[in-house]
């Protein structure tokens, strides 16, 4: 007797959705059945995030079909979505800080006794049992304030299944979080579709989707390319269907390069309860991989290098030359560029045009008698914007409305035109797509062979071992290692990243 297949949970047809003459989404098209995650990758641009907003109720489509459950739906706002059953987790929910906990698990729906007084007993126990089916403990009586990232995240999950939401998008969860976050977080995924939810993923890392989803549709420039099962594809054949082409390496390391002189020379460097005793060099044409676990102390030493906080002992110098600490404006001066982690908050300024956030570290000295040009600024702006490949169709439009990977460019190009000596990039590609990472991958490289020095901070491990010539691991604000680029392996990192010698 053969089992019929489960109707599809959501699926989406043909669905199309433009901005003025702009097409946002041509065809996008997606299957996901009740009981299964189903994977949804795609280069920044490929329309992925207008589709999931199409989905949520944010927009509405201008062509196409779109079922629920079997049923024709056309979400005009997002609480008609919810009310239906589907249900959105960001990569950063928004919440209410000053709420508790379960109150915002029951916004706008909290239980009430007689005289319509809120019944808090009930909806904390309530939202107990909730986290209790995830298998986490949180205070639902604390407020949501200081809640981390992953925390944040289970309370929107434990408010979807409040909801009885059938399906769930999760959209780049896995971005801010540690190794053991994410494993909670797909511990309670599986759960999810163990009980028949229908789960969309959407994520960069294809570690992650290969070990957690069952199938995968690949977008490409607002339409639907294919889907596959994953037991039945390679993360190659994945990305040669995103980029439209095969992407000979994602990591192009040119091999043999000596390097040169000392660029940057740190010694002793301390701060209390930071980091301790923490001494490295970069040298010319070299790239310096500082590898560890989530909260080790990479971005603190990196930050403190570059002026932005301080420290309590220790000698930082560039070609030779004591900097001065706890001094941006100097490091500047002294040839430091630092591309931070969070490029959003600190990066970029999102209000502002992508042509004033690529010049704004020049301004003075593309000024005249204190006069700004602004066709000097533009010039210097699409030298960068080309130089890097930023795809922008006006350089006066706002930084904020770039995709993620042309946002980390446009920060790129912003501290390419100081010429600096010493490069630090901290978590280069982190939530842009495989062939942007790629190019970002092949800038690096190019910089180093023309003899610039750079420390790369990254989480994740292939592309520190793929883009190093030499690995330091820090463990609890200490370096534990320096590793050889052919010493270099996954084993002899995470053994020094943790005392047990597990991943974390």
């Amino acid at each position: 007797m053969t089992i019929p297949a489960p109707s599809p949970v959501l699926e989406l047809r043909d669905v199309r959705k433009t901005f003025g003459s702009v097409v946002a989404l041509d065809s996008g098209s997606l299957t996901v059945l009740p009981g299964s995650i189903h994977a949804l990758v795609g280069e920044n641009g490929a329309g992925k995030s207008t589709l999931v907003k199409v989905i949520a109720g944010v927009h509405r489509r201008d062509a196409g079909s779109v079922t629920l459950g079997g049923e024709n739906v056309d979400f005009t706002s997002t609480a008609e979505a919810k009310n239906a059953g589907v249900a959105v987790i960001y990569q950063e929910p928004t919440l209410f800080p000053d709420l508790s906990v379960a109150e915002n698990v029951f916004m706008g729906r909290q239980p009430v006794r007689a005289g319509r007084a809120i019944d808090r007993s009930v909806m904390n126990a309530e939202t107990t049992k909730l986290f209790e089916r995830l298998g986490v403990s949180i205070d639902p009586t604390r407020p949501a304030l200081g809640l981390s990232i992953a925390d944040q995240q289970v309370l929107e999950i434990a408010k979807a299944i409040s909801l009885d939401a059938r399906v769930l998008v999760m959209d780049e969860p896995t971005a801010a979080l540690s190794g053991v976050e994410v494993t909670r977080l797909f511990t309670i995924a599986r759960a999810l579709r163990d009980e028949g939810r229908g789960i969309v993923f959407i994520s960069h890392r294809f570690d992650e989707i290969f070990e957690l989803c069952d199938t995968v549709t690949v977008m490409r420039d607002g339409a639907y390319v294919s889907t596959h099962r994953v037991d039945d594809v390679t993360p190659a054949e994945i990305v040669t269907s995103m980029v439209g082409r095969d992407v000979d390496t994602l990591f192009p390391k040119t091999e043999g390069t000596e390097a040169g002189n000392v660029v940057l020379s740190v010694d002793g460097l301390t701060s209390p309860g930071v980091f301790s005793d923490v001494n490295f060099t970069v040298r010319e044409r070299e790239i310096v991989g500082l590898a560890g676990l989530v909260g080790a102390g990479r971005s603190e030493i990196a930050r403190a290098v570059f002026g932005i906080d301080g420290y309590s002992a220790g000698v930082v110098r560039i070609d030779g030359a004591t900097l001065a600490k706890g001094n941006p404006r100097k490091a500047i001066k002294a040839g430091i560029g630092l591309v931070p982690e969070d490029r959003r908050q600190q990066g970029l300024i999102v209000d502002m045009s992508v042509a004033r956030n690529m010049t704004l570290v020049i301004r003075r000295a593309l000024a005249r008698w204190g006069l700004m040009s602004s066709g000097r600024e533009y010039e210097r702006a699409r030298e960068g914007a080309a130089r890097l490949r930023v795809k922008a169709g006006d350089l006066d439009s706002e930084a904020g409305t770039m995709s993620g990977g042309n946002q980390q460019k446009v920060v790129l190009a912003k501290w390419l035109e100081t010429k600096p000596r010493l490069l630090i990039v901290d978590e280069p590609t982190r939530g842009i797509d495989v062939g942007t990472k790629a190019e970002v991958h092949r800038l690096l490289d190019e910089l180093a062979q023309q003899g610039m020095a750079i420390l790369m901070i990254s989480s994740e491990l292939p592309e520190v071992l793929g883009m190093s010539d030499r690995v330091l691991v820090v463990r609890e604000g200490r370096i534990t290692a320096e590793l050889s680029r052919s010493e270099a392996t996954s084993e002899a990192v995470m053994t020094a990243a943790t005392r047990t010698g597990e991943a974390a």
